[in-house]
């Protein structure tokens, strides 16, 4: 993260990440991925076979990319979270496996009101 940002844009930046719940997903993962962008961070499947320093620089960038993902997602929700998801890119899809569920659920459910 060279973004050059002070650490007080950086917490007013993660905290306009809305905290994730059962019917934003999309919403969520929109604001996420512009603060991440913003903060010059990648969200990546692997590390590059570049040179030690790419390899560092990738690594911290994960590292916060998960970090941040995790203050936006409910407290009880982390907790079912399993240790071994370190790579963002995995950590985002489990989130969005999960939620992306509820949102159809949610949306067949408010159809079928209407009829």
């Amino acid at each position: 993260m060279d973004s050059g940002m002070a650490p007080a844009n950086i917490t007013a930046s993660i905290n306009t990440i809305p905290m994730l719940n059962g019917s934003n997903f999309k919403s969520w993962k929109e604001n996420l991925k512009i603060v991440l962008g913003v903060m010059d961070l990648d969200l990546v499947d692997k590390s590059t076979s570049e040179q030690k320093r790419e390899k560092e620089r990738w690594e911290k960038s994960n590292r916060m990319c998960v970090m941040i993902m995790k203050k936006s997602i409910p407290e009880a929700f982390r907790g079912t979270m399993s240790e071994t998801l370190t790579k963002a890119k995995d950590f985002l899809e489990h989130i969005e496996k999960r939620f992306v569920k509820n949102e159809k659920a949610e949306i067949s459910i408010l159809l079928t009101s209407l009829i």
